[in-house]
């Protein structure tokens, strides 16, 4: 195998959702506390909000047609193939700070949101 076909096959990915070194490290410290090694994590849209769309973050056991799915150092994202196109290029973060702490999703999809921050256009 010769380096460029090395490189091109880490680089193909089956949806462009990223998920950063905290917010991984954070999913299987959820994971772990509840026992599980059998659930993936699903964002998806879905029409509603003040916006027009919201997001959905939440574990999930089952694999559904049409699901791409990234594996993130052990922690396996997964994005319904209607949701891919809203969410090329979002990141999935965790902070844990005095002023905030949960998972963040930084979309540059998304031409506008409400004040909620789980509502975008």
């Amino acid at each position: 195998m010769t380096d460029t076909a090395l490189t091109t096959d880490q680089t193909v990915r089956e949806h462009g959702v990223s998920l950063t070194d905290a917010a991984a490290q954070k999913v299987k410290n959820l994971l772990e506390q509840e026992g599980r090694d059998d659930l993936r994590l699903r964002v998806a849209v879905q029409p509603g909000g003040c916006s027009g769309l919201i997001y959905q973050l939440y574990f999930d056991e089952r694999f559904l047609d049409g699901d791409k799915a990234v594996d993130f150092d052990g922690v396996e994202v997964i994005v319904d193939d209607m949701s891919v196109p809203y969410l090329d290029g979002a990141m999935i973060d965790f902070k844990d700070t005095i002023s905030e702490q949960g998972f963040t999703i930084d979309n540059p999809n998304a031409a506008g949101s409400c004040a909620c921050g789980d509502s975008f256009h």
